[in-house]
């Protein structure tokens, strides 16, 4: 059954890296190979500025050229930022809260409660968001290391 994988801003930044230096040499074989097997990935308009915001003030444009090369790739699509999802991220900010599972700061943005919007608005059962940092994104949404997510 093919998976749909939301990327999350750490395989999203190494996918982005034109280095050879292994992480980002892995992390594209594995999409590759992802997208080889038939499943299919979403960048969050989100991660796409946590990203593009740090590579920006890098002054990093063939870094930036490979973020915007991403998306209009077969298999790999691009979500939005909307009102809806921007409004159920707001209720996820709140619920955390409320149940004591705070992801960041009362006084941030909170970009992994959008995130988790994001990928909830795929309304897709079998989704997994692949990411570094498993800890916060689990308590609401599955998720996984990109490295552990196999074809």
């Amino acid at each position: 059954m093919p998976k749909t994988v939301v990327l999350d801003s750490t395989p999203l930044g190494q996918l982005c890296d034109p280095r050879t230096r292994p992480g980002p040499v892995a992390c594209r074989r594995w999409v590759a190979d992802m997208l080889a097997a038939g499943h299919r990935f979403f960048v969050p308009e989100i991660a796409d500025y946590e990203i593009r915001r740090e590579l920006l003030r890098l002054g990093n444009a063939n870094s930036i050229a490979a973020l915007d090369a991403l998306a209009p790739q077969p298999g790999i699509g691009y979500l939005p930022l909307t009102r809806d999802i921007m409004r159920r991220a707001a209720e996820l900010w709140a619920f955390a809260r409320q149940t004591g599972q705070p992801t960041a700061g009362d006084n941030t943005i909170d970009a992994d409660m959008i995130l988790i919007a994001q990928a909830e608005s795929l309304n897709d059962p079998g989704a997994v968001i692949a990411t570094g940092n498993v800890g916060h994104l689990a308590r609401f949404f599955p998720a996984d290391l990109w490295s552990n997510i196999v074809p």
